[in-house]
């Protein structure tokens, strides 16, 4: 394996001037875990990898895929949640309250008393995955999850804008979080030869606002991006996964926002003969994706190959909040999220990328020749006639 290099970020963040000193007791400790080699991977993760590859949403599941209590414990401290705590699990039960109350009111639903008041928080992802109580509870606490996880974000924007963070100390939050997981892979040793962050200038975002449809500031997604480069086109899957495992939950990628220009769903499988077993399993049939109307990069050269995502990815923001046992808001929640992009390649495509009308370069010009032509329609003089 090459050199793994850190690029974009100093090796040694320190906090900004003015940021509030971090309270990282607070933040929920996830145990290691060892890399998840592809013909280990079955239709769990065959599932969340495909979740990403395609943009979706989990909204559109029809079960989860937990199997033990210990699963969803650490899949509830990678979205932030210790429940082992008391203001932790009474924040989860309101969401929870929340939801059960949506589907009653709105759709006169009925939320079985084991689903609504479970003993414990993890129950509900072992029921909505049928690995525990009765058959009926799984369809239940699929709709409950649903709910709960649209709340949450929610509740997560909300509590954005009360708080008196700015955006370069989100900033800030989301490199120190992701630059510690970059750290573990390479101590780990995960093929992986490059690991480089960046952050969009000014300049860049009002070009790209210009260049896009929308022009909505909100809706430009890559204001931080970490571009990660694998050894070769093998590593991919497994680094994507590690990913899942241990910095973003799986559920967090954000639907619509996936450029999979490297790894399409039916090349997965025909590169990885043995998840043929699972595709009648699938929550949606092998063919879906050949169906969907997906738009690439208009931007980006005609050979340019690369996967793109965008993930909600959770933060605790205690530093800002006051301690849990003097905190007297009406709505506790501690959780928000910040919008991450994270681009992902082999060494040779990376390379191939760089050159000719895949460039960079090439991709600038052509923004900005898309830029021009918007900014001058309709302002200017045309030639004199005759």
């Amino acid at each position: 394996m090459g050199p793994f290099a850190l690029r974009g970020f100093p090796l040694g963040l320190q906090p900004a001037r003015n940021s509030i000193v971090k309270a990282p007791s607070l933040v929920p400790v996830l145990s290691a875990i060892p890399v998840c080699p592809v013909p280990q991977m079955g239709l769990r993760e065959l599932e969340r990898i495909r979740l990403i590859l395609r943009g979706g949403s989990v909204i559109d599941w029809r079960r989860m895929h937990f199997q033990s209590r210990d699963e969803v414990d650490r899949f509830l401290r990678l979205c932030q949640l210790d429940v082992s705590r008391s203001f932790d699990d009474d924040w989860a039960r309101t969401v929870l309250a929340d939801a059960v109350e949506y589907l009653r009111k709105t759709f006169d639903y009925r939320v079985a008393d084991a689903v609504a008041q479970p003993e414990e928080i993890h129950d509900l992802f072992l029921f909505a995955s049928g690995a525990k109580g009765l058959a009926r509870y799984r369809r239940i606490a699929c709709i409950v999850l649903k709910v709960m996880h649209v709340i949450q974000h929610i509740e997560g924007r909300d509590l954005l804008f009360r708080l008196a963070a700015s955006e370069a100390e989100l900033a800030e939050m989301v490199t120190e979080k992701v630059l510690g997981v970059a750290r573990e892979m390479q101590e780990l040793g995960l093929p992986i030869v490059e690991f480089a962050h960046s952050i969009k200038t000014r300049d860049s975002l009002v070009t790209k606002l210009i260049a896009k449809k929308e022009t909505v500031a909100a809706q430009v997604y890559d204001r931080t991006r970490f571009r990660v480069i694998t050894r070769t086109r093998a590593d991919l899957l497994p680094v994507l996964y590690f990913l899942t495992q241990r910095l973003f939950p799986f559920n967090f990628v954000v639907p619509g926002q996936t450029e999979n220009t490297l790894l399409p769903f039916k090349g997965l499988l025909a590169e990885n003969p043995h998840f043929e077993q699972f595709i009648p399993q699938l929550h949606l049939d092998r063919d879906f994706e050949d169906r969907e109307d997906r738009m690439g990069n208009a931007f980006s050269g005609t050979s340019y190959r690369v996967l793109n995502f965008v993930v909600d990815l959770p933060l605790r923001m205690d530093p800002y909040l006051p301690p849990p046992e003097s905190d007297t808001r009406l709505r506790k929640g501690r959780v928000t999220f910040a919008l991450v992009e994270f681009q992902i390649a082999d060494e040779e495509t990376a390379r191939r990328n760089e050159v000719g009308d895949n460039a960079h370069e090439s991709y600038k010009r052509r923004q900005k020749r898309r830029v021009l032509n918007r900014l001058s329609r309709g302002l200017v003089v045309p030639k004199r006639q005759g």
